[in-house]
């Protein structure tokens, strides 16, 4: 971003971070977000809650700086903090909660990440950032190599350091890190943990940025639904696609891994028992701070998936307004059609076109086929016996699929998707095979269905055997899954 004047007295006048550096009380909204939020890794604190945080932290500032310093209740504080014109919280209201919630924006954040930055260091390191930077830029150059004898050559010397690197450890040459060196590092590592939580709640702020807009996009659609469908899911997809969306989604992958959380866990515990590392006095959050980026990007995630079905339900509410009124429609022609029942309108009432028009090829008529001659024989029918049981015409096994169809659809009633096995345990076979097989037709067919190979389900009923007898039946199959 070019930052000429015309950019940055824009962002003075319209951007929450250049408001709040600008604002009186500044540093009561930076320190106290900073100790509610941002220092117990906080993503979502109750309206209750905050305000009695704040009215702690008001009662301690009005004892030291008077009682007319801050003459405002904590909730007017919070309220005028998370209105339009500032814009340094969020509030809102959580899914299944009649009681608001308040959430930091990402505008906020930087700005307290940028004013901790402001005290003086004690120590400043620079080797380590240089080293990340080449690491970096070696990572970038060789993942960017499209010669296999130059990736091979590469791979080579790498090995020829590390046999080197062994060789000296077994002739009794280790070399360490010194305390300068240590310090150095770990302090980069605690600022790049910082980075990765702030990092998680612009993300979190794009998606639902995103959201809001297709929402408005919605609202003002004129256009066809298949279009505005087309053009909302392209969205979503551009967005999982890009840039940000595939780290994010490789980052997440890489920390979901139990191997690597262990492994992570194991490296940390021992790095802060050093002695080096041990005076820094690092926070005791340090030790979790891998938990607080699975908390954070697991938050980021149900976001993203209460978005979804947010907007599902608003595209139901569109279409349930669009079929009323074609309902309103239907009933105002009925109404029409029978006030004038009685006295109907002299002449043409409605005149539809034909819909189509009837092409013959000559390529399409058959062929000339002589027509066969029946030979009839003159024979005499006398009257036979038969001793036949007529009770198998009356046997015949007859499966109701709409029963079976509604089986289903009140097992979806109270959950997103159910188990063939589950509505074979709750409503029991009674016909056997072919009721079975009429579930697995409506899988395919009337519902949408799932089949999960690597599970193997068991589904039993009673049937009767050529004796007579009860025997019970068993069949074993992939896992098949219904979907509302």
């Amino acid at each position: 971003m070019s930052l000429d004047f015309n950019t940055l007295d824009f962002l003075r006048q319209n951007h929450p971070a250049w408001r709040l550096l600008n604002s009186t009380n500044a540093p009561l909204v930076a320190s106290f977000l900073h100790r509610a939020f941002i220092n117990p890794n906080e993503r979502v604190i109750a309206q209750a809650d905050l305000v009695e945080k704040l009215e702690d932290e008001l009662f301690t500032l009005r004892e030291q700086l008077g009682a007319e310093s801050f003459p405002r209740a904590a909730l007017e504080y919070l309220n005028d903090w998370a209105g339009n014109e500032k814009g340094w919280l969020r509030k809102f209201y959580r899914q299944g909660s009649d009681e608001p919630h308040f959430d930091l924006t990402p505008a906020t954040e930087k700005v307290i990440s940028w004013l901790s930055t402001l005290t003086e260091r004690t120590f400043v390191g620079t080797e380590s950032r240089l080293l990340t930077l080449f690491e970096l830029l070696n990572q970038i150059d060789t993942g960017s190599e499209t010669d296999p004898a130059v990736r091979i050559a590469e791979l080579q010397k790498r090995r020829d350091e590390i046999d080197t690197e062994i060789a000296r450890i077994l002739d009794g040459d280790m070399p360490l890190l010194d305390d300068t060196a240590l310090r150095d590092r770990f302090q980069q590592f605690l600022a790049i943990s910082r980075e990765l939580l702030s990092d998680f709640r612009e993300v979190e702020h794009n998606f639902r940025m995103l959201d809001r807009d297709v929402r408005e996009r919605i609202a003002l659609w004129e256009g066809g639904k298949g279009d505005l469908l087309e053009e909302i899911l392209g969205e979503r997809d551009a967005i999982s696609d890009s840039d940000q969306g595939r780290s994010f989604r490789a980052f997440w992958d890489f920390l979901m891994s139990s191997a690597r959380q262990d492994e992570f866990s194991r490296m940390l515990e021992r790095v802060l028992t050093l002695p080096a590392v041990a005076e820094l006095n690092p926070d005791s959050r340090t030790r979790h701070a891998h938990y607080d980026w699975l908390e954070a990007g697991e938050y980021t995630q149900r976001t993203v998936a209460q978005l979804s079905q947010q907007l599902r339900r608003f595209l139901d509410d569109q279409a349930w307004l669009e079929n009323r009124r074609i309902m309103e429609i239907l009933k105002g022609i009925e109404s029409k059609a029978l006030s004038v029942r009685e006295t109907p309108p002299a002449g043409e009432i409605a005149e539809i076109p034909a819909t189509g028009l009837d092409i013959e090829l000559p390529m399409e008529r058959p062929l000339y086929k002589p027509a066969l001659k029946a030979q009839i024989t003159d024979l005499i029918l006398e009257t036979g016996e038969a001793d036949l049981d007529a009770a198998a015409l009356f046997s015949q096994v007859i499966v109701n699929k709409a029963e079976l169809s509604a089986h289903i659809r009140r097992a979806l009633q109270g959950g997103s998707q159910v188990t063939l096995r589950e509505l074979c345990e709750r409503w029991p076979l009674q016909h056997g095979l072919a009721e079975l097989v009429a579930y697995l037709e409506l899988s395919s067919k009337d519902f949408s269905c799932t089949i999960d190979e690597a599970e193997q389900d068991s589904i039993v009923w009673w049937g009767t055997g050529r004796d007579g007898v009860k025997q019970q039946r068993q069949a074993h199959l992939p896992r098949v899954i219904f979907i509302r």
